[in-house]
């Protein structure tokens, strides 16, 4: 009954959607004389905001979510919480390419059972949205994954590598957290590699918690790395919540990454958001500043061959007036789920961020 009070009102609207558009949707560019037509497809990421179920884990620390916790987390608001989230996903990207993203990664999900009833919601399931996800040993119980859409993408591959990390100031203390997820696969017969991250938070400061990130960057580049070991020209997208900005030591120094698309190597990385990051943009607030955690980086191949599967055509932030704090001190900020001890009916304390992927049609 509670599905049905809260989700029932989508289903004839996202019916008609799916029956007017596939998931990959096409636009015409036309370029100088010559007109071309460009499959679309969306790759996008959300930190869905400590998205747990209402029962209780002995093995984690989610008795705050539970409805005698002190978040009062009930089945009721469970449910919400979820019907917001697949609200915000089957719209990411659908004024460009009409349809929810053929993939999407996400952070800050506690377990398999959450993300099945995701994808099973009215919004989300027209889509067959598939699952990719392990069981990391993060001390809060929160985990990344992958969704995408059978249809579209074929997975070949997938595994979760740990991040092992010791605190700096207590001798072989291990800092538990978040493992990066490698899914690999052919997106319409493209073969890509995804990898999903949730870099450790800047608690403590941002200074004194850098070493966590500079590692969980230093991983993420071995990955990447031993991809490219393999084939030079991978396909690779890196993509997260990475608690650090564009221009942080972790995505400079260690990534390497760069802003100019001219100046990426053959094995470099690509990073759109670093644009916007000095544009001023962000995907989550504090303290009157704006940061771009949020972040999905490409390397080279997705910058040329564009005659050749698909290239990179634009980034951005998913901020439209619903998911803004509508009124009050935090006014424009996310419209975060949980604040001052209640659940506001909100959505995240972030924004989803999303790249468009374009592929020439072949006459």
């Amino acid at each position: 009954m509670i599905l049905n009070k809260y989700f029932m009102h989508t289903i004839i609207q996202q019916f008609l959607l799916i029956s007017i558009f596939c998931c990959i949707s096409k636009f015409t560019s036309i370029f100088g004389q010559t007109q071309k037509e460009y499959k679309i497809a969306t790759v996008a990421f959300y930190n869905a905001e400590n998205l747990f179920d209402y029962e209780d884990d002995p093995l984690t620390f989610d008795d705050d979510r539970t409805p005698e916790g002190k978040d009062h987390w009930t089945e009721e608001i469970y449910h919400k919480k979820i019907h917001n989230i697949a609200t915000v996903i089957a719209q990411i990207g659908q004024e460009r390419s009409k349809n929810a993203p053929a993939i999407i990664g996400l952070a800050e999900i506690e377990n398999q059972k959450v993300l099945e009833d995701l994808v099973a919601t009215p919004q989300l399931a027209p889509y067959n949205y598939q699952i990719v996800h392990f069981d990391a040993p993060d001390r809060r119980g929160i985990d990344v994954a992958l969704l995408f859409q059978q249809g579209f993408f074929v997975k070949s591959h997938a595994s979760k590598h740990e991040l092992l990390i010791y605190d700096k100031e207590i001798t072989n203390k291990r800092v538990y957290t978040r493992d990066q997820l490698l899914v690999s696969g052919f997106l319409d017969g493209d073969a890509i590699h995804i990898l999903v991250n949730h870099w450790p938070s800047r608690r403590g400061g941002e200074k004194r918690s850098s070493y966590k990130r500079i590692a969980a960057a230093k991983l993420n580049k071995h990955l990447i790395d031993s991809l490219q070991t393999t084939d030079p020209y991978a396909k690779i997208i890196t993509l997260g919540d990475l608690n650090d900005d564009p221009t942080s030591p972790s995505l400079k120094k260690v990534l390497k990454s760069m802003s100019n698309k001219k100046s990426v190597s053959t094995k470099g990385l690509y990073n759109p958001m670093e644009k916007l990051h000095r544009q001023g943009y962000g995907s989550l607030a504090y303290g009157d500043t704006w940061n771009l955690f949020d972040q999905i980086l490409l390397t080279k191949a997705f910058l040329e061959n564009k005659n050749q599967g698909y290239s990179y055509y634009k980034a951005g932030i998913y901020s439209p007036d619903f998911l803004t704090t509508p009124q009050g001190r935090y006014k424009g900020y996310p419209f975060r789920s949980f604040a001052n001890g209640t659940f506001t009916n909100g959505y995240s304390d972030h924004f989803p961020v999303y790249i468009h992927l374009v592929k020439a049609v072949k006459k």
